[in-house]
């Protein structure tokens, strides 16, 4: 791919941001509709969990398949796929009559969003070829993140009073027609020199694994976790895991290559990815029901009580991206632990929700936190890999990223399920809130998850394993490290 001016450089990453807008946005911007949806389809719980997780299960389980279809046929064209196939999902999404034509619709969405966020960071490696330049650019990426994650609770409170949840798909309509007339004008196509093959086997192997083991974890307060269906499904996933192993190591090209977990940097990338995401997605879960059910807030209101935690994310992450940058990914990922453990105690230990001022508090915390997190997974992730397989490198973050979230609603969903099913409290509001604790005490181990992994894989010794498997990829023909920042 020949070399792009400056300004045409920062056109493609604009263009690439866009699809993350709309991608990123529907994760969250469905949480603050849930109540509504609740009331309209008369859902429960559980049923509220999968308009969400539907979403994310198929996401994550099609990433990586998509970085390696666009590395092998053209990033542009499986881009501009993903892009029409979301907006029609988006449409299908407002038009859906029952909550299982929307959950339905959410898998239609999904499936071209699996084609945006991974073949989106895969051109933006490739148009990005100095390191530094890379990382600030990257951190761009993890500011627009951090910002349409965050602002998801808030548009949709504007869209959902002003005119119904069905508007919250709408908003998807102009910006992805516009995303995809503009990708067809200034982004360049790129492919993989040596493109990997398909693993239609590993993949269907991981679709099993995230779609049973999301079950069983959804479904075990209301059936009772000894049910044949919950412990069928948590077998299945059982299974699925050890038949997902035994092939990688077996095939030839496999859906994942498991020497990039060598890396201890690429390993506690992915794992601080499942934690941190984990920690929002049941973070905006368990707020968006206790700030309408509880507190009786519109969705609006309820979207701007939110606002705290959305304007630090949009603040740090860009900050992070440079701090990443200059200092490598240890300290912002250090700050982001600690943020996100700190906001998670003050919920689990202090009842934050129940005053205003500590509410506050904790939202800007998790804020921070949260902001921090994204920019040093992302540039980990795909430095030391092998550009040519930059979309497979990138897309294991990026799924990371959406297992993450779909086990966070998954487990803290259910914490909270059986413990508001319990019926000990007589005041809905100290219901909630006791219901609420174990919830965010699972919050509250997942930030400690990042702020022990964010320093203990990006060491010295963290480095030299990177390096050994830089040495690994540099014994195979047309495979080139991906350079990045330091990893100390």
């Amino acid at each position: 791919m020949p070399e792009l001016s400056p300004r045409r450089r920062m056109l493609v990453l604009a263009i690439c941001c866009l699809s993350l807008l709309i991608v990123s946005l529907d994760n969250t911007i469905l949480n603050v509709a849930l109540p509504a949806l609740q009331r309209d389809f008369g859902a429960s719980v559980s049923g509220l969990q999968w308009t969400i997780d539907a979403y994310l299960i198929v996401l994550a389980s099609l990433l990586i398949l998509a970085g390696a279809t666009a590395d092998r046929i053209g990033r542009r064209r499986v881009f501009q796929t993903g892009l029409a196939l979301f907006v029609l999902g988006s449409v299908l999404c407002s038009l859906a009559p029952t909550l299982g034509w929307l959950v339905a619709a959410r898998v239609v969405q999904a499936v071209g969003g699996s084609m945006l966020n991974p073949v989106a960071m895969s051109i933006i490696t490739n148009v990005f070829t100095e390191p530094r330049e890379r990382a600030r650019a990257i951190g761009v990426w993890g500011g627009v993140v951090g910002l349409s994650m965050a602002m998801g609770p808030i548009v949709g409170g504007v869209l959902v009073d002003s005119v119904g949840w069905r508007a919250i798909f709408w908003l998807n309509l102009p910006i992805g027609a516009a995303a995809l007339v503009l990708t067809a004008l200034f982004v360049p196509e790129s492919r993989a020199p040596r493109p990997r093959r398909l693993d239609p086997v590993g993949q269907g192997l991981m679709v099993v694994l995230l779609a049973t083991l999301s079950y069983a974890i959804i479904e075990a307060p209301g059936r009772g976790p000894l049910s044949p269906a919950v412990a069928g499904g948590a077998l299945v996933a059982v299974l699925a895991l050890a038949g997902f192993v035994l092939h990688t190591r077996r095939a030839a090209e496999p859906i994942i290559d498991l020497r990039f977990f060598r890396s201890v940097p690429f390993s506690g990338a992915t794992v601080i990815a499942v934690s941190g995401f984990a920690a929002l997605a049941g973070f905006l879960f368990v707020n968006a029901l206790y700030l309408q059910n509880v507190r009786g807030l519109s969705a609006l209101h309820a979207g701007l009580f939110l606002l705290p935690m959305a304007v630090m994310t949009a603040v740090c992450g860009p900050l992070s991206g440079r701090l990443v940058g200059s200092r490598g990914p240890r300290l912002p990922l250090q700050i982001a632990g600690a943020a996100m453990l700190a906001s998670g105690l003050m919920f689990a230990a202090l009842d934050a929700e129940t005053r205003d001022v500590t509410l506050f508090a904790a939202y800007v915390l998790f804020g921070i936190g949260f902001g921090m997190v994204n920019a040093p997974i992302t540039n980990t992730a795909v430095s030391g890999m092998p550009r040519s397989q930059a979309g497979v490198a990138a897309a294991v973050a990026s799924t990371s990223r959406q297992v993450g979230q779909a086990l966070g609603v998954a487990v803290i969903g259910a914490v909270l399920a059986a413990g508001a099913g319990s019926g000990r409290e007589a005041d809905a509001a100290a219901g909630f809130v006791a219901a609420a604790r174990p919830a965010y005490w699972v919050l509250a181990g997942c930030a400690a998850a990042v702020l022990v992994l964010g320093t203990v894989t990006t060491g010295g010794r963290a480095a030299r394993s990177a390096a050994r498997v830089r040495d690994l990829f540099d014994h195979e023909p047309n495979l080139r490290p991906v350079s990045g920042a330091s990893t100390r």
